[in-house]
Order: structure tokens, then C-alpha cells, then sequence
């Protein structure tokens, strides 16, 4: 994925929008994707992504969640968390496929299909300009931030 632009895509966002990939106007995105809503570490890695929001934001940077969970979880882990960004819902992971998300882990020693924790910064051409995969959580969000700035 990276130095390579992101194809067009759409995806139900919260707050009853649709998210499309070419309307956006962040000069950067960072796209967060993440196994499951309101989950220990999902709600972690959101929540520093809120705390450090503002600065983001001073950047020029728009930030969006996106898992396979339903619109209505969405907006239920949103409201709960009090995320200022929107999170959009890949409940057929066209847009997890897209980015190469979707990968065979161990849970409790069985094989499941899941989202690997993966971070994607894409500059204002919509290309991939850094990537994180099998992100840990402690310290991921200030390390984007730390990014970001240097763009």
C-alpha cells in the first residue's frame, strides 16, 4: 500500500452519512482500522485517538475509524466514548479487502478471521504516505500524531 493512492470508495459512516473517499477535504486521513467495537483495546486505541484529536486536527488531519461492526454499534461505541470522529462500518470488508486488513488470528487458540490493528496516513492525493500494521496499542496514536506533523 504504500506511495500508492487509494482507489474511490464509499462506506456508511456515523452520524447517518456516507463516507466517500473523494469528497473528503483533510489535507491528510488517517483511516484506524480495528477488530471490534467497544472491546478493551478498540476502546483504548480510540480513546487516544480522541484525546489527541485537537492536535490532529492543527495538523490538517482528519481521523476515521472503520470496523466490521454494524452502523448501530457504531454510533452506540461513538456516543459512548464520545469520539469527535466518525466511524464507518465495512460490514462486507470491501474496504478492508482494499487495504489488506483482513487476516487469519489466534483467539483463545483457535483460527478466526479477523482485522489486523492497522493505521494508514494518506496525503491530501489520497496516496499512502506511512503504514502501521499489528499496531500495539500503548503510544500508537501519539507515534501518528508524531507523523503527521512531519508531513
Amino acid at each position: 500500500m504504500l506511495n500508492k493512492a487509494v482507489e474511490e470508495f464509499a462506506l456508511p459512516s456515523t452520524g447517518g452519512k456516507t463516507f466517500r473517499l473523494s469528497e473528503s477535504k483533510a489535507k491528510l486521513l488517517v483511516i484506524y482500522f480495528y477488530p471490534k467495537d467497544n472491546t478493551p483495546g478498540c476502546t483504548t486505541e480510540g480513546l487516544s485517538f480522541r484525546d489527541l484529536y485537537p492536535e490532529f486536527r492543527k495538523a490538517g488531519c482528519e481521523i476515521l475509524g472503520v470496523s466490521r461492526d454494524s452502523l448501530k454499534s457504531h454510533e452506540n461505541f461513538k456516543a459512548k466514548m464520545a469520539f469527535p470522529f466518525d466511524l464507518l462500518s465495512d460490514e462486507d470488508e470491501k474496504v478492508c479487502t482494499l487495504f489488506g486488513v483482513i487476516k487469519m488470528k489466534n483467539m483463545y487458540g483457535k483460527q478466526v478471521r479477523g482485522i489486523e490493528r492497522s493505521t494508514f496516513v494518506l496525503d491530501s492525493k489520497r496516496v499512502v504516505c506511512r503504514e502501521w500494521r499489528g499496531v500495539k496499542v500503548p503510544g500508537h496514536a501519539q507515534e501518528v500524531l508524531d507523523f503527521v506533523k512531519t508531513v
